[in-house]
């Protein structure tokens, strides 16, 4: 059996991405063959596709760190044919191949099964992004986050993470503070449920190791400067998410909000999600986490053939919402 995979090389020390046409055999090693139905885009499949990040730790290796669809084959007997599954993170794309592929085959231990409320097609317009937002309010609720302790920032609103944590907060009764550089995209992150939205240009970030108390907890896509002004900003016991890194690695600030104030800087790992945590938290997505408007989150959805040329606007920043990837 011959299918289409879109791979990355490395030739010479220069990335190049392209179709090419593969068996199961030169796969890496999985339990489980999964035909492949959807997939979607996430920022650290257009830094991997792109070379504008160090991601692959082997080369060849299939792109895409999501993927859903049904089983074909499976040696691991908690599967068999036909059952719908879903894979976000993990090794994918990294060291192992991954859901930019006709077929993928994939370790039994990373499947999740199909929630009953999503179907392929909606688990892929919440992904990996969906996950990690999903993941980072079960980790913050974990630790004492409520409705009632005040206002919650989201960071990069209009990506992936921050569309869908903005949705999931607002469900859950969360006043919800949006922050973004795009004034233009101010409806849409009110339509999600945003009660104020903070344009970046506009924010005093201050210098103080502490500034005025305002929020009671923060969901941050961006690091640097925002995460620092976050840290200054939260009120007693206040939780802050760290995600991503959009705009910095860096982390400019001191003890003092940790001691005086007692906030928690929780870090959020997708990829890595132990098993038991990860299906706890796909368990809610499919229940009291379930996004409100993927119908508005998801932006773009391109057929298979027109991958290679989607994935340039996200390192530019020029992507608001999600992008579905119909495989199959």
């Amino acid at each position: 059996m011959q299918f289409k995979a879109f791979r990355i090389h490395d030739e010479n020390g220069r990335i190049v991405s392209r179709f090419d046409t593969l068996t199961l055999d030169d796969l890496t090693p999985g339990d489980v063959v999964i035909r492949v139905q959807w997939s979607g885009i996430n920022y650290k499949d257009a830094l991997a596709a792109t070379g504008a990040g160090k991601i692959p730790r082997k080369f060849p290796i299939v792109g895409g760190i999501d993927l859903a669809g049904v089983v074909e084959t499976s040696s691991d007997t908690r599967y068999k044919p036909g059952d719908p599954v879903l894979i976000t993170g993990y090794d994918l794309s990294e060291a192992a191949d991954g859901g930019y592929s006709e077929y993928a085959r994939v370790k039994g231990d990373w499947i999740v099964p199909m929630p009953p409320s999503l179907d392929a097609r909606s688990a892929m317009a919440i992904g990996t992004a969906g996950f990690a937002a999903a993941l980072a309010i079960h980790r913050m609720e974990q630790n004492g986050q409520v409705p009632e302790n005040g206002p919650v920032v989201v960071t990069g609103a209009t990506g992936g993470v921050g569309s869908i944590a903005l949705d999931m907060l607002a469900a859950r009764g969360y006043e919800v503070i949006a922050v973004s550089g795009k004034a233009q995209a101010a409806e849409y992150l009110k339509s999600l449920g945003a009660a104020r939205v903070l344009l970046r240009k506009d924010i005093d970030f201050g210098s103080r190791p502490l500034e005025k108390a305002e929020f009671a907890g923060a969901i941050d896509n961006v690091g640097g400067e925002m995460l620092t002004w976050l840290t200054r900003t939260m009120n007693y016991g206040g939780n802050i998410a760290s995600v991503g890194l959009a705009a910095s690695a860096n982390l400019e600030t001191t003890v003092m909000p940790f001691l005086l104030r007692a906030i928690n800087l929780l870090g959020i790992n997708s990829s890595a999600t132990p098993r038991d945590l990860r299906m706890a938290v796909w368990k809610r997505i499919g229940k009291d986490l379930a996004p409100r408007h993927l119908d508005k989150i998801v932006t773009r959805e391109i057929p298979f053939d027109e991958l290679p040329p989607a994935f340039e606007p996200y390192i530019k920043g020029e992507i608001t919402g999600r992008t579905l990837v119909r495989i199959g």
